[in-house]
């Protein structure tokens, strides 16, 4: 796997992917989770978000250490490794707990659907929630180690 692409770290490039893709999931996981008619509608587009973002993930991470290992060391650097390093096992939650949702639920109704249909929205929205969170943390992390005193530069031009 490339570590740029036209001089740009992959990381950067599938990162920004990832954060838009995994929200995207969440939101959609949990509108589908509690609005049967939304579930009926885009469930399975839902499903391909969770899907996508899932796989990307590893990439991310992978492109990520890689990047890492061009850097000085750097504590907030490393912070937002561990963080990322844990973000799959966060969207894989929501990728099976979303899928379940959706085979039980275009399946041919029957009398003990209903319990499970409802265990099942309860775990998409706990692990939506989850992996929202989670994926939050680990931007905020990688945002700080990048970031982290720009503030205090002064501004060109003014």
């Amino acid at each position: 796997m490339p570590e740029f692409i036209n001089g740009l770290p992959l990381h950067a490039l599938v990162v920004h992917a990832v954060v838009v893709l995994i929200p995207l999931a969440v939101l959609g996981a949990v509108v589908i989770a509690v609005w049967q008619a939304a579930r009926a509608r885009y469930g399975w587009l839902v499903v391909a978000f969770a899907v996508v973002g899932t796989v990307l993930t590893p990439i991310a991470t992978s492109s990520g250490d890689d990047l890492s290992r061009r850097l000085p060391e750097n504590p907030l650097i490393e912070r937002h490794e561990e963080l990322g390093d844990l973000l799959i096992w966060f969207v894989l939650g929501l990728l099976v707990a979303v899928t379940a949702l959706m085979v039980v639920t275009t399946r041919r109704p029957e009398t003990w659907t209903k319990p499970v249909v409802i265990v099942l929205a309860v775990l998409t929205v706990g692990t939506g929630v989850a992996a929202g969170v989670h994926t939050f943390r680990v931007g905020e992390a990688g945002a700080t180690a990048v970031w982290q005193g720009t503030d205090q530069q002064p501004v060109r031009g003014r």
